[in-house]
């Protein structure tokens, strides 16, 4: 791109170009645009060289950088940095080099965040972004205990929590994320089963279409019995016109999103404060989902809600 206060941009070079074709002096031309003539002899001389395309800006990075860290230095950096997840400053003294030095290798090769790895093999960890609305939904269940009337451990203590807990039982937290605005939908169920996945998605996708979403293409979930083998879920995929996509094995990385989505649901809403009965965590789930959709800032989001990135109309959903 042309600098901003450049006398020539691309279309002044083709102006250039016309003018000294004509037959006309460069050094006449230079002075009736207001360049020099050693600026002007160089795009007419890459025009010879090169044509049309000898016309448009070059990248000003080196061809050649004769002091940069040798390529097999390089893979010493990346191996510790994946293998034992060490950072520049440690690093630096092994290898003999400045930590500042590492740092420049481990962003050119995109490992400078431990967040990019997977944490079990230190792989780099792919990463995607749907680009529309509604053309992949993500889908996960979490597990968490019920809390009994009166609290948990977290109002009670430790030893009390656990003589109130017992058969207590488990509640079961479903959750679709869209990859493309990050909108969440969450239910609580006190299973898992076909059905209750089923009627589920189905209701999720009425909560997605009534904030924009015309329209659910994919749904990624796990390998769990439901989603893989129920006449249950896959009608209501057929129902809504969508395809069913499983991660891989032990991937949950490939789910990332509504992962990621679980997490920020233990801290911002399960883990928030101590409750003191089952009941008013199960009510404080509303809130927190609006919070998180309307008015929670998301850093893949560059600081807006998911909200913002459903075509809705101005104002509508405040």
């Amino acid at each position: 791109m042309s600098h901003r206060n450049a006398r020539l941009t691309i279309h002044g070079r083709r102006l250039l170009i016309e003018r000294v074709r004509t037959g006309r002096p460069v050094a006449h031309v230079a002075a009736e645009m207001g360049i020099s003539r050693v600026t002007a002899h160089k795009w007419v001389r890459r025009w010879r060289a090169e044509g049309e395309p000898g016309l448009h800006d070059r990248s000003s990075r080196p061809r050649t950088t004769p002091h940069r860290t040798p390529a097999t230095v390089e893979d010493q950096v990346r191996r510790l940095r994946q293998d034992r997840k060490l950072g520049p400053a440690r690093i630096g003294p092994i290898l003999g080099l400045p930590a500042s030095t590492v740092h420049r290798i481990l962003v050119r090769h995109g490992l400078h965040r431990l967040a990019f790895l997977d944490r079990p093999t230190g792989q780099l960890i792919r990463r995607y972004e749907r680009e529309k609305p509604g053309e992949l939904i993500h889908v996960d269940v979490k597990k968490l205990g019920r809390i009994p009337d009166g609290g948990g451990h977290k109002v009670l203590g430790r030893q009390a929590g656990r003589a109130t807990r017992s058969g207590m039982g488990f509640d079961y937290i479903h959750s679709a994320v869209d990859d493309h605005t990050r909108l969440a939908y969450s239910e609580i169920h006190g299973d898992e089963k076909a059905a209750t996945c089923a009627a589920f998605l189905r209701r999720a996708a009425a909560f997605f279409l009534a904030h924009g979403i015309d329209h659910v293409e994919r749904v990624l979930t796990d390998n769990a019995w439901p989603y893989r083998k129920s006449f249950a879920w896959q009608q209501a995929l057929a129902d809504l016109g969508a395809r069913g996509k499983l991660t891989r094995a032990y991937r949950p990385q490939t789910n990332g999103k509504v992962e990621r989505f679980n997490r920020t649901l233990l801290d911002e809403w399960a883990y928030l404060r101590p409750y003191t009965s089952n009941t008013e965590r199960t009510a404080a789930l509303a809130d927190f989902l609006h919070t998180y959709n309307h008015h929670r800032c998301h850093t893949a989001l560059d600081g807006h809600p998911p909200i913002s990135r459903v075509n809705n109309p101005a104002g509508q959903y405040t």
